[in-house]
C-alpha cells in the first residue's frame, strides 16, 4: 500500500451514512480513482452537491467493489468527524488539505542563505 496523488480525480456516490463510499464511476473530463491503485491512500474531498456536507481526509481505494474507505477524517462540516451524508448525490476527489500543503507566505520575502 503507497500514499498516490493524481490530479484531476473524480467521481460520484450516492452513497449514505458514515461509512465507505461506493464509487460510481470517472466524471466527464477526470480520472476515476482506479488511478490511485488498489489498497492504495490519497487525500479525498467528498463534497454534497445539493446540502452543506463536506468532508476532506485520507481514504483508502478498493478496485474490487470501486470503493473508498474514510480512512481519517481531517476536517468536515462534523467538527472535523466523520459526516453523515444524507441521500443525494455527493461530488468525490483528489485534493490536497490545506492543513498538510507546504508553503511560503504570500508576503514578498527574500530568503536568505548567507
Amino acid at each position: 500500500m503507497a500514499f498516490v496523488i493524481k490530479d484531476r480525480v473524480k467521481e460520484t456516490t450516492t452513497t449514505t451514512g458514515t461509512g465507505t463510499v461506493t464509487l460510481l464511476g470517472a466524471v466527464s473530463g477526470f480520472e476515476a480513482f482506479s488511478a490511485i491503485g488498489n489498497t492504495n491512500t490519497t487525500y479525498y474531498a467528498i463534497v454534497h452537491q445539493s446540502a452543506d456536507e463536506w468532508e476532506v481526509g485520507i481514504g483508502t481505494y478498493t478496485l474490487s467493489g470501486t470503493t473508498l474507505a474514510r480512512t481519517t477524517v481531517l476536517s468536515s462540516t462534523n467538527s472535523d468527524a466523520a459526516v453523515d451524508f444524507a441521500a443525494g448525490t455527493k461530488d468525490v476527489f483528489v485534493t490536497y488539505p490545506a492543513d498538510k500543503a507546504v508553503y511560503v507566505s504570500a508576503s514578498p520575502a527574500f530568503i536568505n542563505v548567507s
